[in-house]
């Protein structure tokens, strides 16, 4: 047997000692639904324990039985018992195979959602939480287990990440009144991680850039640009008194009396940019409690809707959006123009990854218009931690063309894309080949 998900602190064989000589082969994709019956479901302390190995060669073993996964090709000749055995059990439920006497293990659960429940406890129980993630995702992926998550009990057992606020969303529309809440509970633990995780620094970083964007030439003492001052003045440096006399002083307004910037976020809503829409509608909750920016949202796939009235709650934010369908950027490029007030103070960020269904000529020319008009436009192709995703990048050209170069951006970068755009100075692009 092979399991693709060993557990890190058990599984990974050391690297000075020689590999047996069993490869792991690569799972084949279960052919139904469901997780294997057989998976044992003990207490944490439960039956009796796996007595510590007394030579190196009985690690190795262990780990490379935990690793291929059991049956009678496998070559270790080694036994599992107790938690270790527990661990094998739920492994095999999700990446077993064919075994030497031609059986499967797999089926058993079938449906059952309680079944699917016990082994994701299973699993928080034995593997740390970003493997659980990873198990959780595969188990949906390989075993078609989405439908499941309309079910109240599977999702008060799962790991909540961004990738599972995805696929809630993605079955938004099908979900019974009876698991809405449910998920929204769900929903609402990742988006308060995330702005706890996300918003200081956001709040810290922007606040600085519009006080540097608001430059005025008579500020106050403690509003003054020493550093701007003192280079703007060294024609006027005195030798005899070692010192810059200033004819002109260089400082920040405060940008936070009034409103002085507008940022509209443009997010593709088709079932790709999922973890996009999650961390776009977080920062958008974000910028709109910043009172010196008037944030505008906007989704899109073939229609357009305008969420901008419920930034105050990012999850009413998320469950207005229709994850799926086609792609018309023309369209919502139009509807985020018509709503621009003040170009030369406006930011427009477009999170796409670019295939548009639309009209590209029409998409191109709305662009090179709001960017003649004094726009600051911002091309995001993720907003995400997985790197550049597929893009059409024969639009990605186009666009780098009408200087509104197209890159990929993680969480922890955004604030600066953010605070150089609002200061209308150079982008921090990353190196896309990076992000491959």
């Amino acid at each position: 047997m092979t399991h693709t998900t060993p557990d890190p602190s058990a599984t990974t064989a050391p690297a000075s000692t020689p590999a047996p000589t069993s490869t792991p082969a690569t799972p084949p994709t279960a052919t139904s639904p469901g997780l294997s019956a057989t998976t044992p479901n003990p207490t944490p302390n439960a039956g009796p324990t796996t007595p510590i190995p007394t030579t190196p060669e009985a690690e190795r073993l262990r780990r490379w039985r935990l690793v291929l996964g059991g049956g009678g090709a496998e070559g270790t000749g080694c036994e599992l018992r107790g938690r270790d055995a527990a661990m094998d059990g739920a492994l095999a439920s999700l990446y077993g195979r064919e075994g030497g006497d031609g059986g499967r293990r797999t089926a058993g659960l079938g449906a059952s959602a309680p079944g699917v429940a016990r082994w994701l406890g299973d699993i928080r129980t034995y593997f740390p939480s970003s493997v659980v993630q990873v198990m959780q995702r595969d188990a949906i992926d390989r075993l078609g287990l989405s439908a499941l998550l309309l079910e109240p009990e599977m999702l008060e057992a799962v790991e909540a990440d961004v990738h599972l606020v995805g696929t809630l969303l993605s079955l938004n529309r099908l979900m019974p009144e009876r698991a809405r809440e449910s998920a929204r509970a769900v929903v609402r633990t990742v988006v308060e991680e995330l702005e706890r995780k996300l918003a200081h620094r956001t709040r810290a970083t922007l606040t600085g850039a519009l006080d540097r964007s608001a430059r005025i030439s008579r500020p106050r003492h403690r509003d003054i640009d020493w550093n701007r001052t003192i280079r703007a003045n060294l024609k006027n440096y005195l030798p005899a008194y070692r010192t810059v006399v200033p004819e002109r002083l260089i400082g920040h307004g405060r940008a936070a009396q009034s409103v002085r910037k507008e940022v509209v976020l443009c997010i593709d809503q088709s079932g790709s940019m999922a973890a996009s829409v999650v961390y776009a509608s977080v920062f958008g909750a974000v910028l709109a409690s910043l009172r010196a920016i008037d944030t505008r949202l906007v989704v899109f796939d073939t229609a357009v809707v305008d969420l901008t009235d419920r930034l105050d709650d990012p999850v009413d934010v998320l469950f207005g959006t229709q994850l799926g369908g086609g792609t018309d950027i023309n369209r919502a490029l139009a509807y985020c123009q018509s709503r621009i007030t003040r170009p030369a103070e406006t930011v427009v960020v477009l999170v796409s990854d670019l295939y548009e269904g639309g009209i590209r000529d029409e998409m191109l020319k709305r662009v090179a218009a709001m960017k003649a008009s004094g726009v600051q436009f911002v091309t995001l192709l993720a907003l995400s931690d997985e790197g550049a995703p597929a893009y059409d990048r024969e639009h990605a050209a186009a666009l780098a063309a009408l200087d509104a170069p197209a890159f990929a951006c993680t969480p922890d970068l955004f604030p600066d894309v953010m605070a150089a755009a609002l200061e209308k100075r150079p982008l921090p692009i990353p190196d896309m080949a990076e992000q491959r």
